[in-house]
């Protein structure tokens, strides 16, 4: 059975114990500090004594009958300020023959100090209270332990196994079945867990939000810091957190634990939660699956500015993010990157509405290639956005043109931003790609070509289509004789029966190409 702060409950309040059915018993009448009856109780104590303040270490529920206290209102009223300063939870006195009534000097002092004092006006045995309290609070302590032991071992084994981050989160929600944030210092949001409107509502106002909840615990926001060796950089917050307070601060430091050593394991290779981050969201945006206005209070928590801006999307090829990264800072364009599949990265630029965005991307486009020398990286770009909503349907199309384009001879004259209008056929040819019937032409077409020692041939024919037919830069760029060259479009000739040099057949034989290309990405 899963242990979960629900199953637990909050700790024991005051008012709590007197809802008791033994103490009930007692006709419980609170007389004074009415307004703090949900104060925890740490523990009940027995104690007649005026200076009784020194016996306690806070939290105590403190039971007396007053036989010490009897005829001397000094004692009286020091012994409500001497609970008062040890930081009591309440006071219970049991009237008898020591007080038949609530003494006035008692009641008023405990009201003047905002502590409880409850008396009993019925006969009862204290030791009954006490056994009933204690061990409610033994089996909460034990229930704590457990939680903390098995919260510890869950995202140890998780670890162990090389689980993402978001696993080891999703773990952290479940146990305290609240919303998890975890921040840089900055209040970046790195990662987030539990039900997805819960913790929608906690980022949709998250900056302030977590401003406001910074400096003490209140409210359920539970903190623990993560960091090591004498440096912090970043924290884990529960959010709403509904249990008491000492549990929720057990499971957020057995959290913090864990994904302290989480990223010490990761290592320097390893992608950073910064990085996690940006491609979950990228990616959540790019399939739309989620919609993307649920979207909006990650981008926002992620520290993507999102009010009155320009989105550019971009899907960048053949470079990593730590480049693309540092180019965004270096050049002080906000943004967030995230590599995506097939060797693709998607780049989304949020620009003030001001400026011009098409200038921008082809500004950073430029200092990439700049940056990357020979590599052939591709930036591919879809027109700029000036509504969230419209975000995905462009890195959609962003990637789409940077797939027509992946491993083609085309892109050695493609201009520094490729844009859907700069792709043509590839690009339809790209989006058919899937169908049966252009899969069967393209087989059909190139069938004479399709073994694996053809390999050569195919790409003789790749460039030599792609070039428009040019015999002289096909030759160059295969580094050939000119004679050779047509010795190997003859032989390709033959094996598909076609004349490259008749328009209507090298169209057809290159639409194949394209489609096979298409196919094989």
């Amino acid at each position: 059975m899963t242990i979960t702060l629900d199953s637990l409950g909050p700790a024991l309040s005051v008012r709590q114990v007197l809802a008791l059915e033994r103490v009930l018993a007692g006709e419980p009448e609170v007389v004074a500090g009415a307004s703090h009856l949900d104060r925890p109780v740490r523990w009940v104590h027995v104690a007649e004594a005026a200076d009784v303040g020194v016996m306690l270490s806070g939290g105590e529920m403190v039971l007396t009958t007053g036989v010490l206290l009897a005829g001397d209102e000094d004692k009286q009223a020091e012994y409500v300020r001497s609970l008062h300063r040890a930081e009591a939870a309440a006071v219970v006195l049991g009237l008898g023959r020591a007080f038949p009534a609530a003494p006035d000097v008692m009641r008023r002092a405990a009201e003047r100090c905002g502590l409880p004092m409850v008396v009993l006006h019925r006969p009862f045995p204290f030791a009954e209270l006490t056994e009933e309290v204690q061990s409610r609070l033994v089996r909460r302590k034990f229930a704590a332990v457990s939680l903390s032991e098995a919260v510890r071992t869950e995202l140890t084994a998780l670890i162990t196994a090389g689980a993402p981050l978001q696993r080891l989160l999703d773990e952290v929600a479940r146990h305290s079945a609240c919303p998890v944030v975890v921040t840089n210092l900055a209040h970046r949001v790195l990662g987030t867990a539990g039900e997805r409107p819960a913790v929608d509502d906690v980022l949709r106002d998250w900056e302030r939000i977590a401003r406001q909840a910074g400096g003490t615990e209140g409210d359920g926001w539970i903190r623990a810091e993560l960091g090591g060796r004498g440096e912090r950089w970043g924290r884990i917050v529960l959010c709403g957190y509904r249990g008491d307070t000492a549990t929720g601060r057990l499971l957020a430091d057995r959290a913090a634990e864990a994904l302290v050593l989480h990223r010490m394991l990761g290592g320097a290779a390893a992608c950073s939660w910064e990085e996690q981050s940006a491609q979950s969201l990228l990616t959540d945006l790019v399939s739309g699956i989620v919609p993307a206005r649920q979207l909006l209070p990650r981008a926002r928590a992620a520290g993507l500015p999102v009010n009155r801006r320009t989105f550019v999307p971009l899907v960048v090829r053949d470079t990593d993010t730590a480049r693309l990264d540092r180019l965004l800072r270096l050049l002080g364009l906000p943004g967030l990157v995230a590599e995506l599949a097939d060797g693709a990265t998607a780049v989304l630029l949020s620009l003030p509405r001001d400026q011009d965005a098409d200038a921008l991307a082809a500004h950073f486009a430029a200092r990439l290639r700049t940056e990357s020398g020979p590599a052939r990286t591709v930036v591919a770009a879809a027109d700029p956005r000036a509504v969230w909503d419209d975000v995905p349907a462009g890195l959609r199309e962003a990637q789409h043109v940077a797939d027509a384009v992946a491993d083609s001879a085309a892109a050695l004259v493609l201009p520094p931003v490729v844009r859907l209008r700069d792709v043509h056929l590839r690009g339809l040819i790209r989006l058919l790609r899937d169908d049966p019937h252009v899969q069967s032409f393209a087989e059909r077409e190139l069938d004479g070509l399709l073994r694996e020692t053809d390999e050569d041939l195919l790409s003789v024919l790749r460039t030599y289509l792609a070039t428009g037919r040019n015999k002289s830069r096909t030759a160059q760029l295969h580094h050939v004789s000119r004679p050779a060259l047509y010795r190997r479009l003859e032989v390709i000739q033959v094996r598909l029966g076609v004349d490259l040099d008749d328009f209507e057949q090298a169209a057809s034989v290159h639409i194949a190409l394209l489609a096979h290309d298409a196919q094989q990405q």
